[in-house]
């Protein structure tokens, strides 16, 4: 999968200014106009690798790309940013699926306009096909939590907590459950509604870890969460007590992976998830052209044999 993939995208990014280039494509002169959506507040650090994506995506194409986002995560508010951006006809629109139930009308609204639309990073495939999207780009979530799960149960894990900092997030829940499932343990109250503020959190990791002193399990859905809990067992010197997952890369689960504070990280390769989509609606603009399959970016786990090669690319490109 790797290597088909490497060599679709090293094809389409070669394709473009080639033709371009040589002239052939003089009606994209100007070059296509793009929006991308996203669930993520303003204080979610972690989409800076897909802005990288984004940004690297439209020079290469020669196209223009949006990027907008609610400021404080607000699903509500995402509709109607994608309603918004429906309105301006653009020449395609790639969105996440935070909430199937309160995006699909916004979504499919737009599709009904003729505007193609690629769905990533959050929902599913199923999702996707029944929103009448082009294809979707992501990681399996239920997926990557069950391998989670078998890994920490492999290491001898058998009573866990997983931090949710975005519970209205349906793809959150489906990572902590495959946890659980592939613990083989019920989630029932295993899962905590860390919200994001990072005080928040480091106190509600520290009130359960408290409360529930059997727990030798920690699973963590993104640096909003894993970086005030790395915080909190530095500073109460519990580094090495816990089989520490989390989602995704940031410079302090780095360390923290590096420390031994973090057994290791799930990549999703969220630069793929910003790039792909621009270059794939481009191609389906200018040629008709489409993958036939959803591509898969993830999941895949960093580790003490691997952070060294992928550190310093955290926050750009990995």
């Amino acid at each position: 999968m790797k290597t088909q993939l490497k060599k679709l995208l090293a094809a389409a990014v070669a394709a473009v200014p080639l033709l371009v280039g040589l002239g052939a494509v003089t009606a994209h002169a100007d070059g296509e106009h793009f929006v991308f959506v996203s669930h993520a507040p303003d204080t979610d650090s972690w989409w800076n690798v897909i802005k990288n994506a984004l940004k690297n995506a439209a020079a290469d194409t020669k196209s223009t790309v949006d990027y907008r986002n609610p400021p404080t995560g607000d699903i509500a508010d995402m509709a109607r940013i994608i309603q918004q951006a429906a309105a301006t006809n653009p020449d395609g629109i790639i969105t996440t699926i935070a909430d199937f139930d309160v995006l699909q009308s916004a979504i499919k609204d737009a599709i009904a306009k003729g505007i193609p639309v690629i769905t990533v990073n959050s929902g599913t495939a199923d999702q996707s096909k029944q929103l009448g999207a082009l294809m979707h780009i992501g990681q399996p979530e239920y997926d990557a939590g069950k391998g989670a799960g078998e890994r920490a149960k492999a290491a001898g894990v058998t009573d866990f907590v997983c931090v949710n900092h975005y519970i209205t997030n349906a793809a959150s829940v489906e990572r902590c459950q495959g946890y659980a499932d592939g613990l083989g343990v019920p989630l029932g109250d295993h899962m905590v509604d860390s919200g994001q503020d990072p005080t928040g959190v480091y106190n509600k990791v520290k009130a359960y870890l408290t409360a529930h002193p059997g727990t030798n399990g920690i699973l963590t859905l993104g640096p909003n969460a894993a970086e005030p809990t790395i915080k909190l067992l530095r500073d109460t010197g519990e580094t090495s007590k816990y089989n520490f997952i989390t989602f995704d890369l940031s410079s302090d689960i780095s360390q923290g992976i590096k420390d031994g504070i973090v057994e290791s990280a799930i990549d999703q390769q969220p630069y793929l998830q910003g790039y792909l989509p621009v270059i794939f609606l481009t191609e389906y603009k200018r040629y008709g052209v489409l993958p036939a399959n959803n591509v898969n970016t993830g999941p895949g786990f960093v580790t003490k044999a691997n952070i060294e090669m992928v550190e310093k690319l955290a926050g750009e490109y990995r």
